[in-house]
């Protein structure tokens, strides 16, 4: 009992803030235009206050952990070459394929990521997750582009110049950067300006939920099968092979809660963008993000139950 309690705690106040969402838009009280709005403000301001809140607050070399990095990162690209490969059974055209791969490896771990850790461990542990984050989300646009460029054969349309433009001035980014010094030289924050941050970074999480909620469509769940695949292997069959890597290369605790949210975390609002403007199948894309996110509710309860049962968190 005190397992499913635990689970219903850190799962059930995230997607009930995503159904408000839903509701709001239902009744009309929010529209598109607000989803779009809240979007920008999220990823453009809350989050990077965030990130910045939590990085500069403790010193690098407590939230540091190389042995995670290079499992996160070796993790991804390993789960990036296993949904290509099962894109080219799925798919019927280069279009479908970019949006299926997109879809099945890159994970709202920004949003519902770190609600559910800062539900499950606490604020504190959102240091670690920002670090993380910080780390994967070149690697996210990178091989997102590669997804989407790479099976349309428009690779040559995509000017390098331009992708590393759009790396190095992510919002996200910029924040981790300004961040490290306060972080590696133990330098306090102004309190003028270390109250505004946290301002801004409390808006985040409920911000961005509801706005998820409020962007989420049903209206193009017909007729198309590679979506519910691609759902598949983002919550289930990626979340099952990482996590159960994670745990046996010994990681435990807070640091494998990190990487479980991350794997588990349904596909990303950002993948079904990102294929618009690149060309791909959108419409794929924006029903793998909605299949994903209203079906994580399950498997990501499963799973904390499971893992919390076996005693790894």
């Amino acid at each position: 009992m005190e397992n499913i309690l635990f689970t219903a705690s850190v799962v059930a106040p995230v997607f009930l803030v995503i159904f408000v969402g839903i509701l709001l838009k239902q009744w009309r009280i929010i529209d598109e235009r607000f989803s779009a709005v809240t979007s920008k403000i999220v990823f453009n301001v809350a989050m990077p206050a965030l990130l910045f809140q939590k990085l500069s607050a403790i010193p690098i070399a407590e939230i540091f952990n190389p042995y995670q990095v290079l499992f996160v990162v070796s993790a991804l690209l390993a789960m990036f070459v296993l949904a290509w490969l099962i894109s080219w059974v799925i798919c019927k055209n280069g279009r479908d394929q970019g949006a299926f791969i997109q879809g099945a490896f890159r994970g709202n771990f920004a949003i519902l990521g770190f609600a559910l850790i800062h539900n499950a461990f606490g604020p504190e542990a959102l240091a670690n997750a920002a670090l993380v984050l910080a780390i994967i989300m070149p690697l996210y646009n990178v091989l997102s582009i590669i997804a989407l460029t790479v099976p349309l054969h428009r690779e040559k349309s995509v000017a390098l110049n331009r992708t590393i433009i759009q790396i190095i001035t992510n919002p996200l980014i910029i924040a981790a950067l300004i961040a490290l010094p306060f972080s590696i030289l133990n330098i306090p924050v102004l309190p003028l300006v270390g109250t505004t941050v946290d301002y801004l970074a409390g808006m985040t999480l409920p911000l961005a939920l509801i706005g998820i909620g409020s962007a989420l469509s049903f209206k193009t769940l017909r007729g198309v099968h590679a979506d519910a695949f691609a759902a598949i292997f983002k919550i289930m069959i990626m979340p099952i092979i990482c996590t159960s890597a994670a745990v046996l290369v010994g990681f435990r605790g807070q640091e494998l809660g990190v990487l479980y949210f991350l794997f588990a975390a349904p596909a990303a609002i950002a993948s079904y963008i990102m294929a618009e403007a690149l060309g791909s199948n959108g419409r794929l894309a924006a029903n793998i993000v909605v299949l994903s996110t209203m079906t994580s509710l399950l498997t990501i309860s499963c799973g904390v139950f499971v893992l919390r049962t076996l005693g790894f968190f």
